[in-house]
């Protein structure tokens, strides 16, 4: 239970600095469960609790968990080069939480500008931390698209592991799954540089086609159409704490 005036739970919301959600408050432009207030100072209970903002709903959440259907053509940086951010497909509240130089939700890990699917994000530091590292050992799941057919050979290579250009030590899938001639599912524990394009590289193919359609036992599903996101619950939110073990 945690208990926060408004001007507080604005600024941890990303409504801007302290003065900025003052004077939204002050200005009548926020009402807290249905009801308008003008009081900086008001405390409220924030288990639960829903504003609005200059007529927009909003959920208070401690710590933000998101998923992003990420379309192509877009970069996973703060700092894009060629493409457009990520981030401006999120409203701006998500990218100022919490001030500061970190402030903001950060992806959890990147796909290439040319792959979609299902991108994480979130402001938890350790639960960025915990996604990402491959000791965790969090499988996730590809549908890849290649150039020239697959055969049974080159899905015993990725299976048995294959050697990157970066390391010495072999790469291997955690699974694959041929589904036709020419798609795959592939499911990797790890996120190396570019490491689905080089892993089919070095089985003789190539990508043509990349989505990630699944994190741990979250899955993309066709509801989040392409650039849209949502709050992840609670409840698969600890369905991603899980042991690696729980994900089959």
């Amino acid at each position: 239970m945690a208990i926060m005036n408004l001007q507080d739970i604005l600024f941890s919301q990303g409504f801007g600095t302290r003065r900025v959600c003052a004077g939204l408050v002050q200005q009548g432009l926020v009402t807290v469960a249905g009801r308008l207030c003008q009081d900086t100072l008001a405390e409220f209970e924030t288990t639960g609790l829903q504003f609005t903002v200059q007529g927009k709903a909003w959920p208070f959440h401690e710590r933000a968990y998101l998923m992003l259907h990420k379309p192509a053509g877009y970069e996973c940086s703060q700092k894009p080069g060629m493409y457009p951010s990520i981030y401006t497909l999120l409203p701006a509240p998500l990218r100022m939480r919490g001030g500061g130089a970190a402030a903001g939700v950060q992806a959890v890990g990147r796909l290439d500008q040319d792959t979609t699917g299902l991108l994480l994000m979130s402001d938890d530091g350790k639960f960025i931390h915990r996604m990402s590292s491959p000791r965790h050992h969090v499988p996730k799941v590809y549908e890849v698209t290649t150039k020239h057919p697959l055969d049974a050979e080159q899905v015993r290579k990725l299976l048995a592991g294959v050697v990157l250009d970066d390391s010495p030590v072999p790469v291997r899938a955690a699974a694959a799954v041929q589904v036709d001639s020419h798609v795959l599912h592939l499911t990797l524990t790890e996120g190396k540089y570019h490491q689905v394009k080089r892993m089919l590289a070095a089985v003789a193919n190539r990508v043509e086609g990349l989505h990630r359609s699944r994190v741990g036992d979250l899955t993309l599903g066709e509801d989040l159409p392409k650039g849209a996101w949502r709050w992840l619950t609670a409840e698969e939110v600890a369905a991603l704490y899980a042991p690696a073990a729980a994900h089959v």
